[in-house]
């Protein structure tokens, strides 16, 4: 009997250790609090963005950096969870990655370029930690056949969220005392929320180095771990190079400001309404392979029609969300699903998230890259659309009903 349907899982030690509880109201409302706190003080730069630069004197390359860090910042910060919450626990690790993270927001909120840039770093090696740990954390708390269902609740969260402070922060500057540098905290008030919410929840964590368990490697030669990590990564690259190219690619196409900026917006509730209605199309299915790869030929679609019919933008957002959201929620999902125990998702979490978002960093940069050399969207919507096809390929080889562990041939 497979371990998603056995009352019971070996561990590595060749002990048995029980299924996880049944949900309870309180932890899917911890979760969901992490969850808010995972995008929110990320997407809001974009709208912000030329505020901040007037207001600090920021060139557009430095404007570029700042959006571009917390990608880079995630990428060296992610390997590091999984051997940390071997030693320090997992809720332990996520209250502490709270407290952090709330540090951090206020000091990129303070009138200071240095205090921007610090800011920024820190709240992201918090947001890092909160990535990587989550999943680990649901793959021991939820069981097997309720992951999907909680991976999927939290993305809507995260998307929501996401959504809201791309819409909100504009406004606040605009109306608050402190302008840009208020807008860029108001996020704080969620994540004091999830560490209030995590508190009580560290008093039954145990370090696993404290209590025998066995910490598991990092899977480099795992084909399946390997897979998982390329899907994350390209989805990624997708999603983070919308957010901050597609206003512009329609401002240059002659759309006002004001409308690219709605139809951002439009784009990312697409993306929460497929998030949401993915676990309800999938149930009881374990193999997801084809299920991934149909999302990503939907995204690689949207790109397409961004080149072939450039006035049909709610098309190629409405693909784009659909494509965006059920992916984003397969790929965090797979952390979970693809590993045999918690230290494995913890392991697999950090190896497909820190190489995931190296791979997502390089997106945006790159597309400005070919926007500068071409003076035109033709070239970078095309290899978008390239890459959403080798992102089906990742995919599929990610959606396979077994668990990382098997060696590359």
């Amino acid at each position: 009997m497979s371990p998603r349907h056995s009352a019971s899982r070996p561990t590595h030690a060749g002990r048995t250790a029980p299924a996880p509880p049944a949900v309870s109201v309180g932890l899917v409302v911890a979760i969901c609090l992490v969850a808010a706190n995972l995008r929110t003080t990320l997407t809001g730069v974009g709208t912000l963005l030329p505020e901040i630069e007037r207001g600090s004197g920021l060139t557009s390359s430095w404007g570029g950096l700042l959006s571009t860090l917390p990608l880079l910042t995630f990428a060296a910060t992610s390997p590091l969870v999984a051997r940390a919450s071997h030693r320090w626990g997992g809720a332990r690790l996520l209250v502490a990655s709270l407290g952090v993270l709330a540090v951090g927001t206020v000091v990129r909120s303070l009138p200071s370029v240095v205090c921007l840039f610090a800011g920024t770093v820190i709240l992201s090696a918090a947001i890092a930690f909160g990535n990587v740990l989550l999943p680990a954390l649901i793959r021991r708390s939820v069981p097997a056949r309720r992951i999907q269902g909680v991976s999927a609740l939290y993305v809507t969260v995260m998307g929501l969220m996401a959504a809201v402070s791309s819409g909100i922060s504009a406004p606040l500057a605009h109306t608050v005392p402190g302008s840009w540098h208020t807008a860029l905290a108001w996020g704080v008030v969620f994540t004091v929320a999830a560490f209030l919410a995590w508190l009580p929840r560290m008093r039954g964590d145990r370090p696993q180095a404290s209590t025998g368990g066995t910490h598991s490697p990092v899977p480099w030669r795992s084909r399946l771990a390997w897979q998982v990590t390329f899907f994350m990564g390209l989805q990624s690259l997708a999603f983070y190079t919308a957010v901050a190219w597609l206003p512009s690619i329609l401002i240059d196409r002659g759309t006002s400001s004001t409308t690219a900026g709605w139809t951002l917006f439009y784009y990312q509730v697409v993306s929460l309404a497929s998030s949401s209605l993915l676990p309800l199309l999938t149930r009881g299915r374990h193999d997801q392979r084809w299920t991934a790869a149909g999302a990503s030929v939907l995204v690689a679609g949207g790109y397409t029609v961004l080149v072939a019919a450039p006035g049909l933008p709610v098309v190629a957002c409405t693909l784009l969300g659909l494509g965006g959201g059920a992916s984003l929620v397969l790929a965090l999902t797979f952390q979970s699903q693809r590993a045999g125990s918690p230290g494995e998702a913890a392991a697999l979490a950090g190896m497909a998230q820190s190489i995931g978002y190296l791979v997502a960093a390089a997106g945006p940069l790159l597309l400005g890259i070919l926007h500068d050399v071409t003076h035109s969207w033709t070239l970078p919507l095309a290899a978008l659309a390239v890459l959403g096809v080798a992102t089906a390929v990742a995919g599929h080889g990610a959606g396979q009903d077994r668990h990382v562990g098997r060696p590359v041939n």
